[in-house]
């Protein structure tokens, strides 16, 4: 694969990611018992804005310096903002913190995350940002694999209850993925049922995804939603014009928590014709 995701760190499918992926670790953050973290496709954790990759496409001034401008935020875009600030002690966004480094970053001493990263350079670099983090391994392997293989999760002797899987392709072919990703979650769910489950997907011309809709409300599931954001209308197969969240047991009033966020965030991110929603797939049981 060639895909590098230095030229879209920040960007507006980053910034309703991550804003998501925070708000369901602080979720699961209320009780006190250890949970595990596997993100499937987990880059190189910190992402320089001002390198070459990031000049090229300059796709952050659309994205996180966009929301930094905005004068009042609903509590987990907030949040998420303080997360990026963190990681720029200097007083000017430098760097981008991928989806690893922020989890890892809101961990607590209990909890535990598995990051893959199948790219030996990035797999490298992702290595080197948790170099002094015991509660972190990265694998340099393929992230489906890993779900086969680290699902049900363990802390030594004990295996963890709860927890959340990260699924996050580059979707070069793009028709291509959405089976494997199917196949990869009715696995994972047999395995591990208690565990939240999220899927970022890209939303080019939205009609094209109503069979991964489908598929995925009839998965063995407690319940499942999607929130979505579209800066633009999808009326172009060739353009990223938005982005979604597919999330599969999700944990109690996550949707409540996102809901007030995803219209701040198309008024904000979007241009002429943007939208958002969340809407249940499979109404929660």
């Amino acid at each position: 694969m060639n895909y590098r995701h230095a030229y879209h760190a920040g960007n507006h499918a980053d910034v309703l990611k991550h804003i998501v992926v925070l708000a369901c670790i602080d979720a699961l953050k209320r009780k006190d018992t250890p949970f595990f973290v596997l993100d499937t496709h987990a880059g190189r954790g910190r992402y320089l804005l001002g390198g070459m990759e990031s000049r090229k496409t300059s796709e952050a001034a659309g994205g996180v310096f966009k929301l930094m401008g905005a004068a009042r935020l609903p509590d987990p875009a907030e949040r998420y903002l303080r997360a990026v600030v963190a990681n720029n002690p200097v007083g000017a966004l430098i760097t981008y913190p991928g989806s690893p480094l922020l989890v890892a970053q809101a961990l607590r001493a209990q909890d535990r995350l598995a990051a893959c990263e199948l790219q030996p350079e990035e797999a490298q670099a992702l290595r080197e940002v948790f170099a002094d983090d015991d509660r972190v391994v990265v694998h340099a392997r393929d992230g489906y694999a890993a779900m086969k293989a680290l699902l049900p999760p363990r802390i030594g002797e004990q295996r963890i209850a709860r927890g959340l899987v990260l699924i996050d392709p580059p979707y070069e072919v793009q028709d291509a993925e959405y089976p494997q990703i199917l196949a990869s979650l009715r696995d994972a769910l047999e395995r591990w049922p208690a565990a939240t489950y999220m899927v970022w997907y890209p939303i080019k011309q939205r009609r094209s995804l109503l069979p991964f809709f489908r598929k995925a409300a009839a998965l063995p599931t407690k319940g499942a939603f999607v929130a979505e954001l579209q800066v633009r209308p999808d009326d172009s197969p060739l353009r990223l014009n938005g982005s979604g969240m597919l999330v599969i047991n999700p944990p109690w009033q996550l949707d409540q928590a996102l809901a007030p966020v995803l219209p701040v965030l198309a008024s904000t991110l979007g241009e002429t014709g943007a939208s958002h929603r969340l809407e249940w797939l499979r109404q929660p049981t």
